[in-house]
């Protein structure tokens, strides 16, 4: 399991520029960033190597952040490299509640996932290990 950084962001014009920027002040490289919205706010997640420091930087930037663990699954980059493990999930009855993906290279994505049940992923780790897919922990996140 990897952390994810959660921000309750106002859908108000700049906000997202704003929040980029103060990472960006404090060396913070993000290594994902997802933005789904509502009408009223925004939801971003964030993984990055330096968990501490952007939570530290995002509060005294005044956002509302929280830490979250999540599965970063390494699949291959080619049609179908998700479907291939999203089935083997299934199979192991790992319910998702939300995911997304990131490029590492041409030939590798990443799939950050919530699993619903954190107990259920850490059993879940070393059958997905054998299927041939990569888990990754925090230490490998650049």
């Amino acid at each position: 399991m990897i952390d994810q950084i959660t921000v309750f962001l106002e859908n108000k014009r700049g906000r997202i520029a704003s929040l980029c920027r103060t990472l960006g002040d404090a060396n913070i490289n993000m290594a994902a960033l997802s933005v789904a919205d509502t009408t009223e706010y925004g939801i971003v997640r964030i993984i990055c190597s330096d968990t501490a420091g952007a939570l530290e930087a995002l509060e005294s930037g005044g956002y509302r952040a929280i830490k979250t663990k999540v599965m970063a699954i390494a699949v291959p980059h080619h049609p179908g490299g998700a479907a291939d493990l999203l089935e083997k999930l299934d199979d192991l009855d790992v319910d998702i509640e939300y995911f997304y993906c990131f490029s590492t290279t041409d030939d590798m994505a990443v799939l950050a996932l919530k699993i619903t049940d954190p107990a259920s992923a850490a059993e879940a780790s070393w059958a997905i290990e054998r299927a041939g897919f990569h888990v990754f922990d925090q230490s490998e996140i650049e």
